[in-house]
């Protein structure tokens, strides 16, 4: 066991391990937002539609604060966007917590969602900044394995807390971001390099036109065509929480049974998650993310036969399976696109495909479901599956872009570290 440990978690700079913890904390305490519709309806007297506008307002905020957080980490510095986003994000949980008017809720609400996207950009650069490229795909595994353990207790020490005081939910969450805070502010050093001359990525150059930006990212037509394949995985995984409990209601299950459900899928990653990398290394990385999607497809595609709860629990195994495979090789390939002066902005356009998805997948799913009713996860399923014959296609032509950007970089000039 321990010699399965050094393999599995060995060869990880110390930064990592400390932007690591940061970011469990972070999510084990991260679960205020996850009560905002029922604090507002029930504590706050609002509507269920009103409640509904200042939950989507907070998700609006998340997208712009994707963007914004790429942008930042990639100009002013890993280290001072988490440390200051994170700050920003404590002192606004801290104000909804005593903020009673709806609208003041409404725009801090917002407010908080730009401050909690901001971090992640900026996380998964400085880790791309510190650790090996042949150590990436157990780093971003472990990351991943992180971020489901903390959701996992965040959810499970949100009921308890629910139960008692809404007040305590969100002063527990700021203090853990607080925490956060100080824990990247005392050991994580400033991962952003410059050049030589002391530039940064956003400065003009000698000519006078400025450097890459958001654009480039934006019209890179090799990433775009994996952000898009990513974003059909995204409205997959998401169906888990939007329209699948849809189809369980019609089919006469209770939410204890959802519930159910969930639980084995989270269980299954915080226990499985780390013997990933021993299946998948030595494997190319479309052909592991073409087998991970298809997955995915058969997962949700099998919901069109279930009308029991063991049949929702054995498609939800195979699902997960597919998430957990799907994890590493898609976040090595994110960091391998992306230049070094854009990993951040590169970063927070992959990002972005979550919102997005977490807004595309509720508002046409519930009409396909509606409409098609059981066809509907047949029409998941078919979107999977060519999602994952895109991944085939796309895989070789991808491969030798990385390999031009790998390169050019060992030919580019010398940067320095930046001092903390």
């Amino acid at each position: 066991m321990r010699r399965w440990l050094r393999e599995t978690a060995g060869g990880l700079p110390a930064t990592y391990w400390y932007l690591w913890t940061g970011l469990l904390i972070n999510k084990v305490g991260a679960f205020a937002m996850l009560f905002l519709s029922l604090y507002l309806t029930s504590s706050r007297g609002a509507s269920e539609s009103l409640a509904g506008l200042v939950v989507g307002a907070y998700g609006a905020g998340g997208a712009v604060g994707v963007l914004l957080g790429g942008l930042l980490a990639d100009s002013w510095g890993r280290r001072s966007t988490l440390v200051w986003s994170h700050l920003a994000a404590a002192l606004g949980m801290l104000a909804l917590a005593f903020t009673e008017h709806l609208v003041a809720i409404a725009v801090l609400a917002a407010l908080v969602g730009v401050t909690h996207s901001m971090p992640g950009p900026a996380f998964v650069a400085a880790i791309i900044d510190v650790v090996p490229e042949d150590r990436r795909s157990r780093a971003f595994n472990l990351q991943f394995w992180a971020f489901n353990l903390g959701m996992a207790a965040a959810s499970f020490l949100a009921g308890l807390l629910a139960e008692s005081s809404y007040l305590a939910l969100f002063l527990v969450d700021a203090g853990a971001t607080l925490v956060t805070t100080v824990l990247i502010a005392w050991k994580v050093p400033e991962t952003l390099r410059r050049t030589a001359g002391g530039r940064s990525p956003e400065a003009p150059n000698r000519t006078g036109r400025r450097r890459p930006g958001l654009r480039t990212a934006l019209t890179d037509r090799t990433f775009m065509v994996f952000v898009g394949l990513t974003f059909v995985l995204a409205v997959l995984t998401t169906q888990t929480s939007t329209i699948m409990p849809l189809a369980m209601r019609a089919d006469g299950l209770s939410a204890a049974s959802y519930g159910a459900v969930v639980a084995l899928g989270g269980g299954l990653i915080v226990l499985g998650q780390l013997f990933v990398p021993r299946l998948i290394d030595g494997y190319r990385k479309h052909l592991v993310l073409a087998g991970s999607t298809a997955l995915l497809a058969f997962g949700f595609g099998a919901l069109a036969l279930a009308d029991h709860l063991p049949v929702y629990l054995a498609a939800s195994v195979v699902w997960t399976i597919g998430s957990m495979l799907a994890a590493p090789p898609n976040a090595e390939i994110n960091a391998e696109l992306a230049p070094a002066v854009l990993r951040a902005r590169y970063q927070s356009v992959f990002y972005l495909t979550f919102p997005a998805a977490a807004f595309v997948a509720p508002a046409l799913g519930g009409l396909s479901l509606q409409h098609l009713g059981d066809w509907h996860w047949v029409v998941a399923g078919g979107l999977g599956l060519a999602a994952a014959l895109g991944h085939l296609l796309a895989g070789p032509p991808r491969e030798r872009r990385v390999a031009a950007i790998r390169r050019t970089t060992s030919t580019a000039t010398p940067l320095v570290a930046e001092k903390a």
